[in-house]
């Protein structure tokens, strides 16, 4: 299981190198002028913006299948920091029934109580390999790439024009297809996530149904071009979340230790039994 891990891994890291030299590579090609200035608006915007239009270019200068594709290695770019942080939050999830438990021995808030929970939880924590920050920087990482992307697309003018099926990118999608389907890949993304966890919690579930909601109200809210990019955005996410956190694997994994840990104690019951005789 590690050294499939540990493939997985690095493939991840492979497919995240190539998409960068194609994201620079159609950024080159593209021959137009891309207005910006400062660092933030004249460099990373700019270049993602040449990015997409060079990638467009590619499909007749079909600005929505740009989209797709310059989405698509944005999700490949930050796919071994998605695989860290699932990895992460899996070990965080398995160690919270213990966790409660410790801070269920320690109801009083006083110095000496906090300060012998926080031991605890130290303590498990190692036991466990968990870092309880560690699947904060994978977000930390991908948050300004992914507010890029959006800027760059929400201020790239040619996108105004295009039109991909039956959307005008630079408007609202009348039709609302796109804010459906964004909102149905977002409730499939979260719900698999919920599935996976060991224990069900109400803010969880809650995020679970209202996520897909306001991310419908902000879709309808916004031109297709951005409808477009969180369609593509979060159907990777399903995709992703099935095959590097897929719930009945993890289902299967979580019984299959637990059966382990069941069939110890009755060998060190009967242990016990025959040593007593």
């Amino acid at each position: 299981m590690q050294s499939a891990k540990k493939v997985f891994s690095t493939r991840s890291t492979v497919t995240a190198v190539i998409a960068l030299i194609i994201m620079i590579i159609a950024g080159v090609m593209f021959k137009g002028h891309v207005s910006g200035t400062g660092f933030w608006h004249g460099i990373i915007i700019a270049n993602f913006s040449r990015s997409i239009l060079g990638a467009s270019a590619w499909f007749g200068n079909n600005y929505g299948l740009g989209i797709i594709v310059f989405t698509l290695l944005i999700r490949l770019l930050i796919l071994p920091l998605m695989v860290y942080q699932t990895r992460s939050m899996r070990k965080m999830q398995e160690v919270a029934p213990a966790l409660k438990a410790i801070q269920a021995k320690y109801p009083n808030r006083d110095t000496e109580s906090m300060a012998a929970m926080q031991a605890e939880q130290s303590a498990l924590y190692k036991e466990a390999g968990v870092n309880p920050f560690a699947s904060l920087l994978p977000l930390i990482v991908q948050m300004p790439i992914l507010i890029a992307l959006y800027t760059a697309i929400r201020t790239t003018k040619q996108l105004e024009t295009g039109t991909f099926l039956w959307a005008q990118l630079g408007q609202h999608d009348h039709l609302f297809i796109l804010p459906i389907l964004a909102a149905l890949f977002t409730f499939a993304s979260s719900y698999l996530v919920m599935l996976g966890q060991p224990e069900k919690n109400g803010m969880t579930t809650s995020m679970t149904y209202i996520m897909p909601i306001m991310i419908f109200i902000f879709a309808i809210n916004v031109p297709s071009a951005l409808s477009l990019y969180w369609v593509v955005s979060n159907a990777f996410q399903v995709a992703q979340t099935w095959t590097i956190q897929n719930p009945f694997e993890i289902r299967r994994e979580r019984e299959a230790k637990k059966q382990a840990e069941r069939e110890r104690e009755r060998a060190i019951r009967k242990a016990k039994r025959s040593h007593k005789r």
